[in-house]
């Protein structure tokens, strides 16, 4: 399938939406959990569980099934791999990771090269939410996302909260 992504408001109002994101915790993950999982290049259970609650608290139950040495094993491998496909789908192996969540690991665990799937974010680029989501809307999304960072001179983070924010005021 082709993706055609467009963005609903001008590119010089992507510093203008990031400055509006306020989201609960983000400094904490941005300033010390970030760097943490970068440098030890994989997850904690306690660092997974913060992440993915962040993302999507629903299903916390769910995620609390994964034990400690799949986590770390499987966050190890997606996080040092140079393969995309691997990083993310390697992923959705832990119990109640979903391809947004996954996205959240690999954004702030690859030093936001990657931006965080997330239906708000589709929106202000003009995609509906999906049905169901595939390595191919991902990888295209992630690619369109990184050549609009780098020809607006932002950084992923930058981008990623712009796009959400866009949607949250304007959906």
């Amino acid at each position: 399938m082709v993706y055609k992504f467009k963005l609903r408001f001008p590119k010089s109002k992507i510093p203008y939406w990031a400055s509006r994101y306020d989201y609960k915790n983000e400094d904490v993950i941005c300033n010390v959990l970030a760097p943490k999982i970068q440098k030890q290049k994989y997850l904690t259970k306690e660092d997974f569980m913060f992440l993915c609650r962040w993302k999507s608290p629903r299903p916390t139950k769910q995620y609390e099934k994964n034990l400690d040495y799949f986590i770390k094993e499987v966050t190890r491998i997606a996080l040092t791999t140079t393969d995309p496909r691997s990083s993310v789908e390697l992923l959705t192996l832990l119990i109640g990771v979903s391809w947004p969540v996954a996205s959240v690991i690999l954004h702030f665990g690859k030093d936001n090269i990657y931006p965080i799937m997330d239906f708000r974010a589709l929106w202000s680029l003009s995609i509906a939410k999906p049905k169901s989501y595939n390595f191919e809307l991902w990888n295209a999304y992630s690619t369109f996302c990184k050549n609009l960072a780098k020809e607006s001179g932002v950084s992923m983070r930058v981008l990623d909260r712009a796009l959400w924010q866009y949607s949250k005021e304007k959906q």
